[in-house]
Formats: C-alpha cells, structure tokens, sequence
C-alpha cells in the first residue's frame, strides 16, 4: 500500500525471519560467530538464549546459510513434540531413507547416517527451537542423541535456542549432565538506541528506500522507548508508522506519528480515523463560515452600492428642484 509512496521495493518491517534483512548489531555478529565457530568445531551441545523478538530465528537461518554444502541441518521449529516426534522430524529434514517404526530403529538409521556422513567429512546439525518450552525428560532423550560420537569427535552437533527461561530449565538437577555437556553458551542482548538507529536504516535501504532519513531522530526515541530495542516490536511499529503516513500523506515519519502507532497498537483505536472524523465533523463548520463570511461580504457590498445609488438619487433629485425652483 505505502511502497510505492515511500519508493520502497519491498516490505522493509516484515516480521518473518528473513536472513536478508539481519542487521548484525555486535551483539548477533559475536552470537552468530559463536554458533558457526561451535558447530564447525563439533562441540556437541550449543545454546542460543535471547528474549522474545530479538531475532534467535533469524540468526539460526543466517547460520544455515554460512554453513557450507557440507553440514546437514535439521531445523525442528516445534517445540511441544515428544521426542519420538522430534526425532521423526530430524530423521524426514535429514532425508534419511527407511527410518523404521519404532524409537530404536529409528535411532539405528540416525546412527547409521552420522557414521557415513562422517567417513566423508561432512557435519550434521539438530536446531531445536523454542527449546525452553522442552521438558526435562525430553531433554534429556535428546542430551542422549549427543552420545552419537567417535572417539575424536562428535557426529551430531545440536543447538538449544531459547528464550531466558531456557538457562533456567538447564539448571535443574535432572538436567545437570546435559548442562556439563554444553561447549558454548551465547546471549542475544535487546538493541541500545544507537542499534535500533541503525537497524532502522538498514532495513529501508534493504527494501530499496533512498532516504534512510524516513524515520527522524525523535520519532526513533520513540520507537525505542516503547519497544525496548526488541527487533520484533520495532518492526510492528515501524510497518504501523508507515502506515499512517501514507494515510496522512507525510514523507517523513516524525514522533506524532510514532505516537499514533503506539496508541493503536497498546489501545485498539484508530486515532487516524478519529482525526478523519473530526476534520469531517470541521468541515460542514468550515463550510457555514466561509458562506457567512461570503453573505457577509455580499451584504456589505449590497449596502454599500445602496447608500451610493440613494445618494446619486438624492443628488439628481436636488438638482431638478433647483431648475425648477424660481
């Protein structure tokens, strides 16, 4: 609706993970680096922590992309599976062939394709997202995967990505061989307001905007004031923004309009409508004036050119009885 206004090429809020508009805050470029460096390296167990909205997915993406043809990867988005469930779905991401019925065989054909995927030097990663919604006894069939290992080095590396919860459930006492056996541990921290400046910019000039001014300093106070520097929210508020500019035809997003967003999205309402309805309500008034002011002016003419032609009237008139007087 407003690309075009804007000179857009593309959505540059959307709220879908996508790897092209990952804007690498030294934040997620120090998290991102972990987590290529820990499966590279084959360190068995990953975590990834983040709060809601700070961009975990897009980053595991991202990682999908910088791992080359040789790391399988399976993506298992689904955390309320048991883990029969989310060992079916590894085994179908893998594309393993013929897994079996029942758990062991299943486990057999995993084992059987780390192994050959290893004597040809290639690499095998389990991504289990949202794990902190994972229960104990889930997790801790899935600490088992990790015993899929040479004596050199493991055949399956897997990643924990979670919310903060996740560290927490990691400290209970029946996960306590699974917290030993985590090799790296990585944090994704909310933007500072310089970030948020930036990942602004960035994604406008991504989606092909040329004023990567759009949004202006106080609008963007703004924007950072309510979201807490949560990509997620900035994004929903940016795409809401841009929205009620175009409805008010503005091409420069400013902190009334910010204001706005915030108000619809926290309260349901509508103020554009509203302010519609009320320049509506104005315009019958604006209306009344200007004729009043028209009828005014009308009037004021009619009089004028009144006492004008009573006093050419009177003139003549005086005139005639002077000719006719003796």
């Amino acid at each position: 609706m407003y690309l075009n206004f804007y000179g857009l090429t593309e959505k540059p809020f959307n709220p879908t993970p996508d790897p092209r508009f990952l804007y690498m805050s030294p934040g997620h470029r120090e998290a991102l680096a972990q987590l290529q460096y820990g499966v590279q390296e084959r360190k068995g167990f990953i975590v990834l922590t983040g709060q809601v909205g700070t961009g975990k997915t897009t980053l595991v993406h991202a990682l999908r992309q910088r791992l080359n043809g040789q790391t399988a990867v399976a993506f298992v988005f689904n955390s309320t599976l048991p883990f029969d469930g989310i060992l079916e779905y590894a085994l179908q991401d893998l594309g393993v062939p013929k897994a079996g019925e029942s758990q062991a065989q299943r486990l057999i054909a995993l084992n059987n394709f780390l192994v050959e995927r290893e004597r040809a030097g290639q690499n095998t990663v389990l991504i289990l997202d949202e794990a902190q919604n994972l229960d104990a006894s889930t997790l801790e069939q899935v600490r088992l995967l990790s015993n899929f290992e040479t004596p050199t080095s493991k055949l399956l590396q897997i990643v924990l990505v979670g919310q903060p919860e996740l560290k927490a459930r990691l400290r209970i006492p029946e996960l306590q061989q699974l917290r030993q056996r985590v090799g790296l541990r990585s944090q994704i921290a909310p933007l500072t307001a310089a970030e948020a400046r930036t990942y602004i910019r960035t994604r406008l000039r991504i989606a092909g905007s040329r004023d990567l001014g759009l949004f202006s300093d106080p609008a963007v106070d703004r924007i950072v004031e309510y979201s807490g520097g949560i990509p997620r929210l900035i994004n929903v508020v940016c795409d809401h923004c841009l929205l009620f500019g175009y409805a008010d035809q503005k091409r420069r997003i400013d902190r009334q309009i910010v204001g706005q967003a915030v108000e619809y999205l926290e309260e349901g309402t509508q103020p554009r409508r509203r302010a519609r309805r009320s320049r509506a309500a104005s315009g019958p008034a604006r209306v009344r004036w200007i004729v009043g002011t028209l009828a005014v002016a009308t009037a004021t003419a009619a009089v004028a050119l009144a006492l004008r032609f009573d006093t050419t009237v009177l003139g003549l008139l005086q005139s005639v009885r002077g000719l006719l007087s003796p």
